[in-house]
């Protein structure tokens, strides 16, 4: 007869439930399970149901349910405190986790705020996340392109194969983010090698002043850090033209519905969304609201870049373009 304790599984505990139903004793019970009788008296007494007596399924559960103390970030409310803060200033929870020294995982952190929404049933817990959904995955995508309104149109794929590696810098990526609002939109420019990203208010989505505010823009910036520009299909982008005119810079358009092939800006939009939402209503917006947010993206470490901010990985670009063309220029 054995005499050690053991932690029963649902198989012993079909087992003992089969033999209990068949009136052995505890004895006989705990000699074909090999522990000892009080192993199976203390299963019995703390598993049982009062009005079903003792089920293996309900005994497996209620074990399990004994030795759960909680997720981490619940358990330990300084690093719930230390993750929350992150996740407000815009990180993501991978971001979160680095800044951290990886004390808690980004899955973890997933789990956490899906448990809360969950628990909860409180929807506002999806904000602390970076697209602000409360399921992961990406949507479908919908809608059509008018691609033959667009002259003088270059498709990506004749694009230089050197902006494809995300090594050289100096190639961008344009989209606007539009509002529920009729008429109100948000430039956004990415430049791809470092992730920086410039945002700015328009008065109006119109291909002429669409282009004059992507001109602006980018005029200030060396030749070297301005080579070519990448946009999706919209008619906003239709006087990409007078930009290789007045900058030398080339355009080059996305295929009609693949907006991932240019995925820096899409996914830099995604994050801009948290501080910019749909519904926001930009005529009641100050401008430093907007600019705040292009701020916190821009200052927010990214594990493709070790971790930099993408504002620390252009100043070093910029600077080091700047350099060579004031060494370069005629005395």
């Amino acid at each position: 007869m054995g005499t050690k304790f053991k932690q029963f599984g649902l198989e012993e505990r079909c087992e003992l439930a089969r033999r209990r139903e068949a009136g052995e004793s505890l004895r006989q019970i705990a000699a074909a399970l090999d522990c000892s009788p009080s192993s199976v008296s203390r299963e019995l007494k703390r598993n049982t149901s009062r009005q079903k007596g003792y089920q293996p399924v309900y005994a497996q559960e209620q074990a399990g349910a004994r030795r759960w103390q909680g997720s981490r970030l619940l358990r330990d409310e300084g690093l719930q405190a230390e993750v929350l803060d992150c996740l407000r200033q815009g990180f993501s929870p991978e971001q979160a986790s680095a800044r951290l020294d990886h004390r808690i995982s980004y899955e973890s952190i997933y789990r956490f705020i899906d448990a809360q929404i969950r628990r909860t049933n409180h929807y506002a817990w999806r904000h602390y996340l970076p697209r602000g959904k409360s399921q992961r995955g990406r949507r479908p995508a919908r809608g059509g392109s008018p691609v033959e309104h667009i002259q003088q149109r270059i498709s990506v794929k004749k694009r230089p194969a050197q902006a494809n590696d995300r090594q050289q810098p100096g190639h961008w990526e344009a989209d606007l983010m539009l509002f529920s609002r009729y008429g109100q939109a948000v430039l956004t420019l990415h430049e791809r090698s470092t992730r920086f990203t410039a945002v700015a208010a328009l008065a109006s989505k119109a291909a002429e002043p669409v282009a004059h505010r992507l001109h602006d823009l980018l005029a200030p910036l060396p030749p070297t850090l301005r080579r070519t520009l990448t946009f999706d299909n919209g008619t906003e982008f239709a006087r990409h033209y007078t930009l290789n005119e007045r900058l030398g810079l080339k355009t080059f358009f996305c295929d009609p519905h693949a907006q991932w092939q240019k995925g820096g800006i899409e996914n830099a939009n995604g994050q801009l969304r948290r501080f910019l939402p749909r519904k926001t209503d930009l005529s009641t917006l100050p401008p430093e609201q907007i600019q705040l947010a292009a701020l916190l993206y821009n200052h927010t470490p990214r594990k493709c870049l070790g971790f930099q901010t993408p504002a620390q990985a252009f100043a070093k670009v910029l600077h080091s373009n700047c350099e060579s063309t004031f060494r370069l220029a005629p005395e």
